[in-house]
């Protein structure tokens, strides 16, 4: 079933994909889901589900959509993207350090060198606050500087024109999607995947998709493993997707998708990893470990004398480790450049290998 109305994209087209899964994708980065605040964003996409034939219901921190066949097929995707909490009066801090509890007082700090990272990556940009429940409009402003607290060792942003908000106010960072020959840019992660598993509906999906939140603060697995204990069967097999970030658009486009092997948490499902190579090789599509590509650039590091990266931790390696056998599965990731900004950029190529590979999974017809 298609969406009674369409949409209009912001800017540029695409002759790789359809002008549906555009008008959806930039419909959803101009809803805001700040970490911790994604009622409002869960809303929209039960709309948007549900106008394309997909039963709904809701749980604490999880969105399921699901049709006709619900466990023959089961993908997941983090509904949260990164934006601000009001903490005091003009005064707010990033939204994932709070959700997640990360402050000095309870010996969880965040790192200094992450702190350092995110104090200059969003300077002047506007943004706008929102009710968490409704997403109703509640004013507009711009950063005007963020700052570490010698205090609390904590980031803290100022704001100008949002001095009126009160405390637990979520601010979302005013995003658009853009469009040109060859890649998408905005806040991509993870609202990119999310557009995907609600497109696939609009394709016939008969299965299972999850939309969790509060990943970017490291809980969303835990609602997720809630719902497998409750209503799973004995054991259930995942696939996680999202975005995953390379240093520039160049290592980005040296392939088409990203997979793994495990992550810093656990070792992924290997009979599914290798489904989904099957999928893409038969589908003509390059793909890259990324697991592997760590091990390889720390080993240069280590030649170096510089410090290994990490392995990343995601939120399938999460509930693999948490669930004792009960969930398995791997994940599938479009490669990006310019990770957690509003100017992330995946190239098209990746996207549409991306959706044509899950609608292969899936048993569905995928043309523009």
């Amino acid at each position: 079933m298609k969406p009674d109305t369409p949409l209009c994209v912001d800017e540029g087209a695409s002759p790789l994909l359809p002008s549906s899964f555009l008008s959806l994708l930039s419909l959803l980065i101009h809803t805001p889901s700040v970490v911790g605040a994604e009622h409002s964003f869960f809303r929209v996409l039960q709309r948007e589900l549900e106008l394309r034939g997909a039963k709904v219901t809701w749980y604490e921190g999880l969105l399921v959509a699901q049709g006709n066949d619900p466990y023959s097929m089961m993908f997941s995707a983090h509904a949260d993207r990164h934006g601000l909490i009001c903490t005091g009066p003009n005064e707010f801090q990033y939204a994932a350090f709070v959700a997640g509890a990360r402050s000095d007082l309870l010996g969880n700090s965040v790192d200094e060198q992450l702190m350092k990272k995110i104090v200059d990556r969003f300077a002047s940009e506007t943004v706008f606050a929102y009710e968490p429940w409704s997403g109703a409009y509640r004013g507009r402003g711009e950063v005007d500087k963020a700052y570490i607290c010698e205090f609390r060792n904590n980031l803290i942003f100022i704001l100008k024109g949002l001095e009126h908000l009160v405390a637990g106010t979520p601010v979302a960072f005013t995003d658009r999607l853009k469009v040109d020959q060859d890649t998408l840019v905005a806040q991509l992660d993870n609202v990119l995947t999310v557009a995907v598993l609600v497109y696939l509906f609009e394709l016939g999906f008969e299965g299972t998709v999850f939309f969790t939140a509060q990943e970017e603060a490291g809980k969303s697995w835990r609602y997720l493993l809630e719902w497998f204990r409750r209503f799973g069967g004995t054991t259930n097999q995942l696939i996680v997707v999202d975005t995953s970030p390379y240093p520039d658009q160049d290592s980005a486009r040296q392939q088409h998708l990203v997979l793994r092997n495990r992550d810093a948490n656990a070792a992924f499902n290997p009979a599914l990893t290798a489904k989904l190579v099957a999928a893409c090789e038969a589908r003509g599509y390059s793909y890259q470990f990324k697991d592997k590509w760590v091990e390889a650039r720390n080993a240069q590091l280590i030649a170096k004398g510089e410090e290994p990266g990490s392995l990343g931790s995601t939120e399938m390696g999460r509930i693999i480790a948490a669930s004792g056998g009960l969930v398995d599965g791997t994940t599938l990731q479009i490669p990006t450049s310019g990770y957690h900004t509003m100017s992330e950029t995946a190239p098209l190529s990746s996207v549409v290998a991306f959706i044509d590979v899950l609608a292969t999974l899936s048993d569905l017809q995928f043309s523009v």
